[in-house]
């Protein structure tokens, strides 16, 4: 994908102090269009779509925001919990309206293997196929999501 005149202003908004502290990007010096093309590369590659991974972080939020602030175990396996703030972050796409702010921590038991995200990421996951920029704070990785959340299993490879 070519870095077109749009992504490069959404890629401005994205870095930091522009709609969040410290931005989407990281340490990644790419072009958006770039970052972009490689995450979709590896989500096809584990024949899967940004939808379901967005789906599945989604089913985690819901059930971690219903334990209003405590840890809460789902599916016998994850503990996940919510923790939120009050205000709202827009998308750097040309969205209207704002996502809530916080931040959702998981953990699987029986790996011990933890991920954390935002509302924002599952919205710009599912949208947009962004997991933000290398060494982001919230930078989700597509292989590292999948086998968390059991989304990655023997068939799918």
């Amino acid at each position: 994908m070519k870095q077109s005149p749009e992504l490069e202003d959404i890629q401005r908004k994205m870095q930091p102090g522009r709609i969040s502290l410290n931005g989407f990007l990281g340490s990644d010096r790419r072009p958006l269009a770039e970052i972009l093309d490689h995450d979709h590369n590896r989500v096809r590659k584990l024949r899967l779509t940004h939808q379901e991974i967005a789906d599945r972080l989604k089913f985690f939020m819901k059930k971690a925001r219903r334990g209003l602030g405590t840890p809460v175990t789902v599916e016998d396996d994850f503990v996940v919990r919510a923790e939120e703030w009050r205000g709202g972050m827009p998308c750097p796409w040309p969205h209207p309206g704002l996502y809530r702010k916080g931040i959702i921590t998981l953990q699987k038991l029986s790996t011990g293997e933890k991920l954390q995200w935002t509302p924002l990421n599952v919205h710009m996951i599912r949208e947009h196929g962004f997991y933000e920029g290398r060494r982001s704070d919230c930078r989700l990785d597509p292989e590292h999501v999948a086998r968390v959340l059991n989304l990655r299993t023997p068939d799918k490879l």
